[in-house]
């Protein structure tokens, strides 16, 4: 490995298939590393963001058996939710979680470690507070509960720091919505029969996403705005499905049940300029989770840096046994 890099060499799967999860819905997913490893599930961010080739190199090839899935309706899982025939109604929290009991025993797999971050770390609390017999470890970059009170922090609140990117956001909705939910007016908005609607919509939220993480000094500038078309439709869309609908979690409900994760190790490394998901939350988790532990990565932001992701694949070397 290249001293200077802080991640394992590229790999390619060994293994890989569609997961038929009902409702007409195929789930793509990949297996790669040592067959005979240490199962480890990656849940990706967004919701929508799909699987990414990049993260497979977080994990030492030689002691694990790591597994990664596209939820439903983005990357390579179909339908696809840049097809606005797709039905959203079979694409909760509770259908994401279902559908990874059935990866995990379509795999064989009696316990895994899941690693994720951003989004994917509210579905990792989710699944292993439902299903903590099942999860030996959990290590999360970018620590997210999806209460409400982070919803309205990210698409409203933010606004007090960039106000000029966030009238430009809510003048994307029509006139007499910018006062309400604007989150579930771009939610309708991507729902439109009118592909130049849903474009639009589409174009709208990638360039207020793109606005908070702006300061960061590591990543892509336009992190969400270039990303391919269609990948980019299905992930407004999905993101405002699930966050005008609170990801159909009673507000507040992971850190109340945090103590179903007693006995999970963790690791929660969280950027201390992360303005897109704050630290007071990773804070509150690594406070109501005991076995967790959190550390607070001050060169990073939303997406990451070097020593960031130094400290995951610390975290990941260390539960390899």
């Amino acid at each position: 490995m290249d001293r200077d890099d802080p991640l394992y060499p590229a790999i390619e799967p060994y293994e890989q298939g569609t997961l038929d999860v009902g409702d007409g819905n195929l789930v793509h997913w990949e297996v790669c590393g040592n067959p005979q490893g240490k199962p480890a599930l990656v849940v990706h961010g967004g919701p929508g963001s799909g699987r990414s080739p990049y993260a497979r190199r977080y994990f030492d090839p030689e002691r694990y058996r790591i597994v990664l899935f596209d939820q439903r309706n983005c990357g390579r899982s179909t339908p696809h939710a840049s097809d606005p025939a797709a039905d959203m109604r079979h694409n909760t929290t509770a259908h994401l979680i279902a559908d990874m009991e059935r990866l995990r025993s379509r795999l064989g797999v009696e316990r895994w470690l899941l690693y994720g971050g951003s989004w994917g770390s509210t579905l990792i609390l989710a699944y292993a507070e439902r299903h903590p017999e099942r999860v030996s470890e959990i290590v999360i970059a970018g620590v997210t509960t999806t209460r409400r009170s982070e919803i309205n922090w990210l698409y409203q609140g933010a606004g007090r720091i960039f106000p000029e990117a966030w009238d430009r956001f809510r003048a994307g909705v029509p006139e007499s919505e910018r006062d309400g939910d604007l989150v579930a007016a771009y939610a309708r908005l991507t729902e439109s029969p009118d592909p130049a609607v849903r474009e639009r919509a589409t174009a709208d939220w990638c360039a207020w996403e793109d606005a908070v993480l702006s300061q960061e000094p590591h990543g892509s500038p336009a992190p969400y705005t270039d990303r391919p078309p269609a990948d980019r439709l299905a992930f407004v869309r999905i993101c405002a499905h699930y966050f005008a609908h609170g990801a159909w979690l009673a507000e507040g409900v992971l850190l109340r049940e945090a103590g179903r994760l007693a006995g999970i190790p963790g690791a929660l490394v969280h950027g201390r300029y992360d303005l897109a998901a704050p630290l007071g939350t990773a804070w509150e988790l690594a406070r109501a989770w005991p076995d967790a532990r959190l550390v607070v990565v001050e060169d990073a932001g939303h997406k990451g840096s070097d020593t960031a992701r130094r400290e995951v694949r610390r975290a990941l070397d260390g539960f390899a046994v």
